[in-house]
């Protein structure tokens, strides 16, 4: 659930009102995901029922706030560490999650990295045994097809991380 957790992630930041929420999660994911205000409000109101954002008073022009709890960050901290499988990706919840480590000032995107890279990894090495076994032609040209994905996949992690580090180094 990227919704879910990009405004996890946001709130990590400190309170927000809805609509704000709404317009740093386009700018966080080059407005790959747009987001229906209703979407945002809705999702908020699903976290604050599981306890994972409470509401944080209100603003000076008297727009609610809401900020992360607790057991929110926790939830945060296990999605950031859990690898994002290819059959989760309705959208590219691996973009996604990178921008918004990326985003947010004390996360160490180079962990999530990694932790993406190594899954990958397993998956591109599971294909591969998979393609030795598969019978017949539509079956080789799919599993080709997703071995392509995780290797472009790999290569884009790479890219990632060098470019991160590159803008971590410039900017120290």
């Amino acid at each position: 659930m990227s919704i879910r957790h990009g405004i996890l992630a946001l709130l990590r930041g400190g309170p927000r009102y809805g609509y704000q929420l709404r317009v740093e999660f386009e700018a966080s994911t080059a407005a790959t995901w747009p987001l229906n205000i209703g979407q945002v409000y809705t999702t908020l109101s699903r976290l604050e029922r599981d306890g994972l954002v409470t509401p944080a008073g209100a603003d000076e022009q008297g727009r609610a706030l809401y900020a992360i709890t607790e057991t929110g960050r926790v939830e945060l901290e296990r999605w950031f560490a859990t690898p994002v499988a290819q059959s989760d990706r309705p959208r590219d919840e691996l973009a996604i999650k990178i921008a918004m480590a990326v985003a947010g000032a004390d996360v160490d995107v180079g962990a999530v990295i990694h932790t993406q890279r190594t899954a990958t990894m397993r998956t591109l090495q599971a294909l591969t045994r998979a393609k030795r076994a598969a019978d017949g032609l539509a079956q080789r040209l799919v599993l080709d097809g997703l071995i392509f994905k995780a290797e472009a996949e790999q290569r884009w992690l790479d890219h990632c991380e060098a470019v991160s580090k590159a803008s971590k180094e410039k900017n120290t």
